[in-house]
């Protein structure tokens, strides 16, 4: 897997973790009276380059200031081998919780009381053919510890990551 460990802003470019974590620690404190939802999803695409398969994952992390707006931050990582839904799935899935794992007890740190509910996003729906996976994929994320949350409602995945596959 082609590996990018930073993480990209619209209007601030490409940052490192600690810095996306100051960012949205100095956005939450901007309005300490609010309440906030931290959404992490993954979406992914598949492109052709001279005959090799590349699937782009791009996973999103949204800070959303209920009723006020937010920010977000994506990272992009390239795996080069035949797309299989199942597996493009469960790893857009994956590397969700493993950025969750990751940045939640920072995010905890940074943070405190918490003021966000923190959501995982999953690109999949009951209609498509992402439907049988359903419970598979919320109990993954469930059984981490985390709220999951699927088609229609997991626009972290299915709007805000997939505008930069």
């Amino acid at each position: 897997m082609q590996e990018n460990n930073f993480f990209f802003n619209p209007s601030m470019g490409r940052l490192s973790s600690n810095r996306m974590i100051a960012e949205i620690k100095k956005f939450v404190q901007s309005e300490p009276g609010s309440f906030y939802r931290l959404v992490i999803g993954t979406d992914s695409q598949v492109k052709q380059l001279n005959g090799v398969a590349e699937i782009r994952f791009i996973s999103a992390i949204v800070i959303h200031r209920t009723g006020r707006g937010g920010r977000y931050f994506w990272q992009k990582k390239i795996i080069y081998k035949k797309p299989v839904l199942r597996d493009k799935i469960y790893t857009e899935t994956l590397l969700s919780l493993n950025i969750a794992r990751e940045l939640v007890p920072q995010l905890r740190r940074a943070i405190t009381p918490a003021k966000y509910d923190l959501e995982i996003h999953v690109d999949v729906g009951p209609l498509g053919p992402t439907r049988d996976m359903i419970k598979e994929v919320v109990g993954m994320v469930n059984g981490n510890g985390f709220k999951a949350k699927t088609k229609p409602d997991s626009w972290g995945a299915s709007s805000v990551a997939d505008k930069h596959t």
